[in-house]
């Protein structure tokens, strides 16, 4: 037994368990008796009755039963332990931990991601970004469609009277339609078509950048949860809109650039007299140039958002796309090309019955439409443009939401954006709402 005062029970020897003469705890000590200084503190607790533990009688709370295996072994991850034999310690009852949480062993998983906006901010995947798209075009459809509406009503009728008024009466397409045409006749008739197809997309192209760098401000803000209006995202995009058309021009002539480089032998050798020789080098030469083509489109096509947002250059545009792009081309050319597809389906159910449409109620009827012996005039014209408008108006949110979408989630994925945007949609104090070189600044 231990001599320490109060570790024994009373009645017993303080150190080896004999009896030493001493009297009991329980009578009254005569101090003629005592020999010596006694070990005995001076206050002692009341005579013990133990007894074995039992069965909880009627009315008590029966013990907790121990932890199941591999819970209540160790520390878990609701709650440390708080000492021997207390709540915490090894063995003990398994039950809410500080803040809340489960007893010992139950993992909650991660936090979820934020979402002050159209996504969450995380790594997206390729329906999330689909999703914000559309979910961008839904919460801000005023703006959204307003901005969509309003640069294809414009370009349409920019083209329209183009085609009426100048085009159709300059252009001599008849010779295509002429099997004792000359050379020099068709020369001129897919001379004249080509230059007015060109200036048709050119028109359209400047709208779809007008409408492009609008929705891109549109887009970058519902991210933030946040709305804008059409005049505070012309505001926003008006001083990079000769920048962003200048991009816009450069990444198609760079592939075409490309493209002519690897016919140019094969066109070299034809000329030069081997004709059979030169034209397989000039199509082996294209289709390797066209591979190498995509790939430099693919690697730019987030330069356009990275030229609005960060307000950067050209230059850096470009070379800001094709870091973010680097080691994900795949993913980024699928989600792309899924994209383009989608816009071009939803375009087609709306362009291609207004223009049937438009060839029933004018000419010669479908009939001459198919054949293509009918005139364009002002009646199809019309008709067709109204489809044109609609379905511009639905695939311009899908395919510039898509672009931006991807360009934030590429520098969630490589520069962990998407703690600047949490900072950014909370208002953090001395962060400010936008900060800079994250969408919507």
């Amino acid at each position: 037994m231990n001599d320490t005062p109060g570790w024994a029970s009373p009645g017993s020897a303080p150190s080896d368990g004999q009896d030493s003469g001493k009297p009991d705890a329980t009578e009254p000590a005569d101090d003629s008796r005592q020999s010596g200084p006694s070990k005995w503190s001076k206050e002692q607790p009341p005579p013990a009755q133990w007894s074995p533990p039992s069965d909880p009688g009627p009315g008590q709370t029966p013990p907790p039963p121990p932890p199941p295996p591999g819970q209540g072994g160790g520390w878990g991850w609701g709650r440390p332990p708080s000492g021997p034999g207390g709540p915490g310690a090894q063995g003990g009852p398994a039950g809410p931990g500080p803040g809340g949480y489960p007893g010992w062993g139950a993992w909650q998983g991660p936090p979820p991601a934020a979402k002050p906006g159209v996504i969450p901010l995380r790594p997206l995947g390729v329906g999330e970004i689909l999703d914000g798209a559309v979910s961008t075009m839904r919460a801000h459809w005023r703006t959204v469609l307003g901005i969509s509406l309003s640069v294809a009503v414009l370009t349409e009728i920019v083209v329209v009277l183009l085609q009426g008024l100048v085009l159709s009466e300059s252009a001599d397409t008849d010779a295509l339609n002429d099997p004792s045409a000359t050379v020099g006749e068709l020369t001129r008739a897919m001379g004249d078509t080509m230059l007015n197809s060109g200036v048709v997309l050119a028109i359209t192209l400047l709208g779809t950048i007008v409408a492009t760098a609008l929705l891109t401000m549109v887009t970058s803000r519902a991210v933030l949860g946040k709305s804008v209006t059409t005049a505070e995202a012309w505001r926003d995009s008006r001083p990079q809109l000769a920048r962003l058309f200048g991009l816009t021009l450069l990444i198609p002539l760079i592939a075409v650039a490309v493209v002519t480089i690897g016919i140019l032998p094969g066109l070299l050798i034809a000329l030069g007299g081997a004709s059979d020789a030169g034209a397989g080098l000039a199509v082996l030469g294209g289709l390797a140039a066209g591979v190498a083509a995509i790939w430099i489109v693919v690697r730019f096509s987030l330069a356009s958002p990275a030229l609005m947002l960060e307000k950067q250059g050209v230059k850096k545009s470009l070379t800001r796309s094709a870091k973010l792009v680097r080691g994900s081309w795949w993913r980024v050319f699928g989600i792309q090309l899924l994209a383009a597809i989608i816009a071009n389906v939803v375009a087609s159910i709306i362009v291609i019955p207004f223009t049937f449409l438009a060839g029933a109620v004018s000419g010669e009827g479908v009939s001459g439409f198919l054949d293509g012996t009918s005139e364009l005039g002002w009646t199809f014209l019309i008709v067709s443009g109204v489809g044109s408008v609609i379905g511009s108006m639905l695939t311009f949110p899908i395919t510039a939401g898509v672009t931006v979408l991807l360009y934030i989630d590429q520098r969630i994925r490589r520069e962990a954006l998407d703690l600047e945007l949490t900072r950014a949609a909370a208002g953090t104090p001395g962060q400010g709402t936008n900060p800079p070189g994250t969408p919507g600044s």
